[in-house]
């Protein structure tokens, strides 16, 4: 088993390391409230755990050079993201920098089951290409929500199968290694944190528009889950009282009437009454649509899709416009497969917040598409699963 820090100091300094890479003692002191002393014993504890490694001759400072201190090089981590139609598996290093990536397409409906299989079989591929001897921790998102303490999936809406399955424990029997698990949208919020747009803003929305829609929400720079781990399910928020019917059981939720598989489905219908020549084609050709072919017709500037787009993006617009009036963050950003729509459904969004919330939460606040792509959620796995080992046993 990986070591683990002994107390809050240590964890401390590793996270500075991770996120802040290779530094000398005296510049982390000054990120930390030690004592020169207690500083130099804590470091030295942490390079006899092996955790961390001297790196070389520091710049100097005036008098004597530091050594740089870096995490252990040897140090790897598992990122795997579950999505409602692709699974997607990273190694990354202690700084958790992706050294490997691998997509498989996948329906979650095919059970936990299956599912692992695959994503175990994924893992052993870039184990087995020399990327990692083992990994000294594991983290699982997946499309639903996450009772987080116990790493077990709760009632979600588009994973049959899935209520109760001990995800953190099976998996980390496989692994030989520690495993957390969370929502899919927590991941992809925390990688953009770590590495993507949101790196230097603490209070932030991160909003996943796949298959489903769901929102990160970030406070002072940590996910907050709520109480059960159901924050954030904004899919299910009601946007028409007489609309469409949900998987969730209820009537007009925003996820009946835009993401993934409610845009495929109005596209197809769509170029079934041939309101859509461009989609008709398509639709003749593969003999189903998907968000991706609303977005190619979109760019092409097939007026259906625009509208498909615009139509999605008020409605999304308007659940955030809420939400930014409740929360007032410093930033919002939209990510997950559908962003494929790019700017067309940006400036819809950005509309309905702009027109709907009040100007003193909207006066300076960006909204904007995420950096990281499919990155994110693998990156937030292993920032989930770093913040354990980096944390005292």
């Amino acid at each position: 088993m990986t070591a683990r820090p002994a107390n809050a100091h240590q964890a401390r300094l590793l996270r500075l390391l991770r996120d802040g890479g290779p530094n000398s003692r005296a510049q982390l002191g000054d990120q930390i409230d030690l004592s020169r002393s207690k500083l130099a014993v804590e470091v030295d504890r942490l390079l006899d755990t092996g955790l961390v490694v001297a790196d070389g001759l520091a710049a100097s400072r005036g008098g004597r050079r530091s050594h740089n201190i870096r995490l252990a090089p040897e140090l790897r981590f598992l990122g795997i993201d579950i999505g409602a139609t692709s699974i997607d598996v990273a190694v990354t290093n202690a700084e958790l920098e992706v050294l490997g990536h691998l997509n498989h397409p996948m329906d979650v409906r095919e059970g936990p089951v299956a599912i692992f299989e695959q994503a175990l079989a994924m893992a052993a591929k870039l184990r087995a290409s020399g990327l990692a001897e083992g990994f000294d921790g594991a983290g699982i998102g997946v499309p639903g929500p996450v009772r987080f303490p116990e790493g077990v999936p709760v009632a979600p809406p588009i994973m049959p199968g899935w209520d109760g399955f001990p995800v953190r424990e099976a998996l980390s029997q496989e692994l030989g290694c520690p495993v957390m698990v969370d929502n899919d949208v927590n991941l992809m919020a925390m990688g953009e944190q770590h590495a993507g747009v949101a790196r230097s803003v603490g209070d932030f929305l991160c909003v996943k528009i796949g298959t489903g829609i769901g929102c990160g929400i970030v406070v002072g720079g940590d996910v907050y889950r709520g109480t059960t781990g159901s924050a954030g399910d904004i899919g299910h928020i009601q946007v028409d009282p007489h609309g469409r019917p949900c998987a969730c059981g209820n009537t007009g939720c925003l996820e009946a009437h835009f993401g993934g598989a409610a845009l495929a489905r109005d596209a197809e219908e769509a170029a079934r009454a041939g309101r859509s020549d461009e989609l008709a084609t398509r639709l003749a050709e593969a003999g189903r649509l998907t968000a991706v072919d609303v977005a190619t017709a979109a760019a092409a500037g097939d007026a259906t899709s625009l509208a498909l787009t615009r139509e999605g993006g008020n409605r999304v617009g308007q659940v955030i416009a809420g939400l930014v009036s409740f929360f007032n963050p410093g930033l919002v950003v939209i990510g997950g497969g559908v962003t494929g729509l790019g700017h067309n459904l940006l400036a819809s969004v950005r509309t309905q917040v702009y027109r709907r919330s009040l100007p003193l939460a909207t006066g300076n606040l960006p909204i904007v598409l995420g950096e990281l792509g499919a990155a994110a959620g693998v990156i937030g796995a292993a920032r989930l699963i770093s913040d354990h080992v980096f944390s005292p046993a």
